[in-house]
Formats: C-alpha cells, sequence, structure tokens
C-alpha cells in the first residue's frame, strides 16, 4: 500500500481532483457564499461551463452597465424642459409656480422610479396599491402641469407611461398607454383653448412599446443566466453522484479482492512461500489497477468490459476458494448491455465476497438477462436495506432500459438478477 501511495504521489495530484475544462485555467476556491458564481468553487461551479472573464458577462463590464444603465434612463428627463420652458415664460403668478413645481416633481418622481425600482435595486414585484398611488400622483402632476402650460404639459404623459412599464412589467403597462393615448386625443379637444397634438400619441405608443420590449428583454436574459447556472449546477451534482458511484463500485471490489487475497499470502507464507510471493504480486497489480481505474474514473476514460470482469470474477473466486461456474464466452450478450452486465458482475462478485459466505457461485449470462445465484445467506439477512452498490447498478440498468431485481437463490443463497425483460 505504501507503493499505491507514493504512486499516487508521484501521479500529479490526488485522485478526487477534478479536471479543469480544457483551455480554460483551473477555478480557484474562495469561501462559501461569497457570490452566486463560486458556490461550488473546488467543482468549476458556473465557470467551468461559462466563460465571464470578459465581454458583457465579466463582473467589470456588469458593475458599470448597474450604474450606466440607469443612467440612461434618467437622460429622458432631459425633454420635460420644454414644459418647463412654456412654464417659465407664462405671466407670474400661483398657475406657474404649481407648474414649474409639479414639472420638476414629475422628473424627479420618475429618476426615483429608474434608479430604484429598476435592475438589481428591485428584489420584489411591487403592490398594486403602490403602483396605483405613484401612478396616480405622477397624473396628478402632469394636470398641475397643464395649469400654466396647457396642452404643453401633456408631453409629461410619456413618463407617466415609461414609469407604468417599470412598476408593472407585464400587458398591462401596454393597457395603460392605450388609455392614455386615448386621453391625449380627447382631452385638448374638450378643453377650450387647447390645440390638439395627435404626435404625442405616437409618442407615447412608441415610447412605451419600446421600453416594454427592452424589459422584456432584460427579463428574459436575466431568466435565461439563472438557468445557466442551474444547468451548471445539475451539471455538477450528476457529476458527484458519477463520481461517488463509481468511487464505491471500483474501490469496494477492488479492495475486497486484497483483502482476500493478502489474507491468504498470509495463511501459505510459511507452507507454500512461493504461493505467496505469488499472491503479493497479484496485491500489488491489482492496487495499481484500482489506482489507474480511480484516476480514469475521475477523467471519465476508465473501460470497464465485460470480458475483463469474467476474468476478474473467476480469478477472485478462485482466491476466496468459492466454488464457482463462470461463462467463458460474451458472444451471445449484445454490446449495448455488455457494460451494464459487466457492472452488475462486479457488484454479484462483491457481494459474494463481503456478505453472502457463500461456498457457491453460478454466474448465467444470456442476450438479456444476467443472473448471480449463490449459496450463502439469502436476501431476508443480506438484501434488507439496499446498498450503495445496487442503488447506483439500479440507476445504469434503468439507463440502459434495465432492470435490477434481488431474490432469494435455486442454490439456497442470494439471487442478483439484471435484465431488459420487462423493462419500460
Amino acid at each position: 500500500m505504501d507503493a499505491v501511495r507514493r504512486e499516487a504521489e508521484v501521479g500529479g495530484g490526488p485522485p478526487s481532483a477534478v479536471p479543469a475544462v480544457p483551455g480554460r485555467a483551473a477555478p480557484q476556491a474562495g469561501p462559501a457564499g461569497q457570490d452566486p458564481d463560486e458556490r461550488y468553487p473546488n467543482w468549476g461551479g458556473r465557470a467551468a461551463f461559462v466563460d465571464d472573464n470578459d465581454g458583457f458577462g465579466s463582473p467589470r463590464v456588469r458593475k458599470v452597465m448597474r450604474v450606466v444603465g440607469p443612467l440612461m434612463g434618467v437622460v429622458w428627463v432631459v425633454f420635460l424642459v420644454q414644459p418647463w420652458s412654456v412654464a417659465w415664460h407664462s405671466p407670474p403668478g400661483p398657475e406657474r409656480t404649481i407648474s414649474l413645481l409639479a414639472i420638476a416633481g414629475l422628473g424627479a418622481s420618475f429618476t426615483w422610479v429608474v434608479l430604484a425600482r429598476v435592475g438589481p435595486n428591485r428584489r420584489q414585484r411591487d403592490s398594486n396599491r403602490f403602483v396605483i398611488l405613484v401612478l396616480g400622483g405622477q397624473l396628478v402632476l402632469v394636470g398641475l402641469s397643464c395649469l400654466a402650460t396647457q396642452e404643453q404639459g401633456l408631453s409629461g404623459i410619456v413618463f407617466v407611461c415609461v414609469s407604468g412599464v417599470f412598476l408593472l412589467r407585464d400587458p398591462r403597462a401596454l393597457l395603460l398607454a392605450a388609455v392614455v393615448a386615448v386621453a391625449v386625443v380627447v382631452v385638448p379637444r374638450l378643453v377650450p383653448g387647447w390645440e390638439t397634438d395627435d404626435e404625442l400619441v405616437i409618442s407615447v405608443i412608441l415610447a412605451t412599446v419600446a421600453v416594454y420590449g427592452f424589459t422584456q428583454l432584460i427579463l428574459r436574459n436575466r431568466q435565461l443566466r439563472l438557468a445557466q447556472d442551474e444547468v451548471a449546477m445539475l451539471a455538477v451534482d450528476r457529476e458527484r453522484e458519477r463520481i461517488a458511484r463509481d468511487m464505491h463500485d471500483v474501490l469496494g471490489h477492488s479492495l475486497t479482492v486484497i483483502a482476500i487475497k493478502a489474507e491468504l499470502a498470509g495463511k501459505v507464507f510459511d507452507l507454500d512461500p512461493d504461493r505467496s510471493r505469488a499472491e503479493i504480486a497479484e496485491v500489488q497489480a491489482l492496487a495499481r489497477t484500482a489506482l489507474a481505474d480511480v484516476r480514469g474514473m475521475v477523467t471519465a476514460t476508465r473501460e470497464m468490459t465485460l470480458a475483463g470482469e469474467l476474468t476478474g470474477a473467476r480469478q477472485a473466486f478462485d482466491a476466496a476458494g468459492v466454488e464457482a461456474e463462470v461463462p467463458g464466452s460474451i458472444d451471445e450478450v449484445p454490446a449495448e448491455l455488455r457494460e451494464l452486465f459487466a457492472w452488475a458482475l462486479r457488484e454479484g462478485t462483491t457481494n459474494v465476497l463481503r456478505h453472502s459466505a457463500a461456498t457457491r457461485v453460478r454466474v448465467t449470462m444470456s442476450c438479456d438477462t444476467l443472473t448471480v445465484d449463490d449459496d450463502g445467506y439469502g436476501p431476508a439477512v443480506v438484501g434488507a436495506v439496499p446498498g450503495n452498490g445496487l442503488t447506483g447498478l439500479s440507476e445504469r440498468a434503468r439507463a440502459a432500459r434495465a432492470h435490477v431485481t434481488v431474490s432469494a437463490s435455486p442454490l439456497g443463497g442470494y439471487r442478483l438478477l439484471v435484465t431488459t425483460k420487462g423493462a419500460r
């Protein structure tokens, strides 16, 4: 085992280290909870799937856009300069003062909506009462601005519609724009002395539709990013499950055979030194093979062959003194089932050697079924609670459209059966 440990040290890293994605720097570990992209720092996290080191997805660009984006929305307040100018040059009086304050209040209200209720600053959907209060207040300010500006003050209605898009973020914002557009057409015709401005209707509709489409695009992109993060985490979880399952299957079998051969070598050390040395040599070979299997398991390049497992099972049973009937050919097994049957044979061999205390084993195979029977302890003792090996084997079987069954064996012990008959 010291040789195995030295080989692992020389091999360039612990077997449990997950290799980096080709062409990408290895992820750096960070404190838990520091950032959503670092929730699995040692397993690649999101960085293993999406490269955010440059481009619009980089943290620096996202930080800049969080500032520049809202400022680009606030810039539209300059379009209130026209009604402000009209109110400013109107005759002095209460109407002029109220109109100027209303225009300033509308600009401040719109700025607050953009800075405080848009983008990452918005944590949850606003209540209907809150939205009605804000939009109603803005409509009142538009009405007050018309005291000195008359029909010119209606241009502020565009800001009300855009605020509705930011606050509602659903088709109700388009309905609000339609109602406002009708009001823009009707009100100037009802108020004496006001001139009609039907072009304002086009401005209202275009501004509302454009901003609504833009916000929906941002929302979909954000949902896509969250979905990518979720897919990345699910892929990491699946990889963890694969490595854990393979670790159990590979090391459980290999260490069981190593323990049996080491015990046999100790028993025959005084009686047959040559046999003892041969068993120790096989233990060393098995240890190296297990180490190679672990490395291949981590990199997903290890091959599992049915012929190799048949040979290994025969040798393991011989070393344990178990009378075994093992098929000598795999020709009748379809290629797509050979890997599954190899895993099943490995699991059956491990169960026999570790749990059943059997003296006789019979392995049978057909084109769609593999069966491992023994004369040891039956399923009432051994299989009351399925272990990790059977759970992993069942998952592999489902992936191959097969199923696993454990029951009492005709030999009086335990039967492990893997078949595609009756599988969905």
